[in-house]
C-alpha cells in the first residue's frame, strides 16, 4: 500500500519494525520539544507493553481502529479519537482494523523521537516495509535502545 503524498512529502520517512514513521515536526524545532510523528500500521501491529519515564505519549487517530492497553484498562478508539498514555504507565496498543492505521504519535522531549531515528532505517518509499517477525536480536537491540532513551520494556505485545 502506498502512503498518501500529504503523510510523505517533505518528510522524513522511516521504517521502524514493521511500520512506516513520517516526522512531521522534530523535538529539535521549538523551544518546549515537541515531537509530532505520524505513523502508518498494518492490521495487528503492536508494540510491546512499555513505559516512558518522562514523557507522555498522545495518540491521534487519523484512520482505522486501534485496541489500547493503559495502566491496566483497556479502550478502543478510531479515526477522530484522542488518547494519552501519561508517562509512568505501563501501555500498548493493537491495530485491529484490517486496513491498519494511521495516527498522529505527540511526545515532549526526544525519547522518542531518537528511539525511532536509531531504531527505524531510511524508507526508500513510501509503504509499508516488508512484513517481518522480530528477531532476537532485533529485540535485544530495541530493548537497550528503549532503555537509554527513557523507555521500559515491561511486557508482551498485545495479540
Amino acid at each position: 500500500m502506498t502512503i498518501t503524498s500529504s503523510m510523505t512529502e517533505g518528510r522524513e520517512l522511516f521504517w521502524f519494525n514493521n511500520t512506516l514513521v513520517a516526522i512531521h515536526v522534530s523535538s529539535s524545532k521549538g523551544n518546549d520539544g515537541i515531537c509530532v510523528v505520524e505513523h502508518h500500521m498494518p492490521y495487528g501491529d503492536s508494540p510491546p507493553l512499555h513505559v516512558h519515564r518522562r514523557e507522555d505519549e498522545v495518540f491521534h487517530i487519523l484512520e482505522g481502529s486501534m485496541r489500547f492497553h493503559i495502566d491496566g484498562r483497556e479502550l478502543t478508539a478510531g479515526a477522530g479519537e484522542t488518547v494519552i498514555a501519561p508517562k509512568g504507565l505501563a501501555h500498548t496498543f493493537l491495530v485491529e482494523s484490517s486496513g491498519g492505521a494511521r495516527c498522529l504519535t505527540i511526545t515532549r522531549g526526544s525519547d522518542f523521537e531518537t528511539l525511532l531515528r536509531r531504531m527505524g532505517r531510511p524508507a526508500d518509499r513510501p509503504e509499508l516495509p516488508p512484513q517481518s517477525a522480530p528477531t532476537p536480536e532485533l529485540i535485544a537491540a530495541l530493548t537497550r535502545c528503549c532503555t537509554e532513551n527513557g523507555i521500559d520494556i515491561v511486557g508482551a505485545p498485545l495479540v
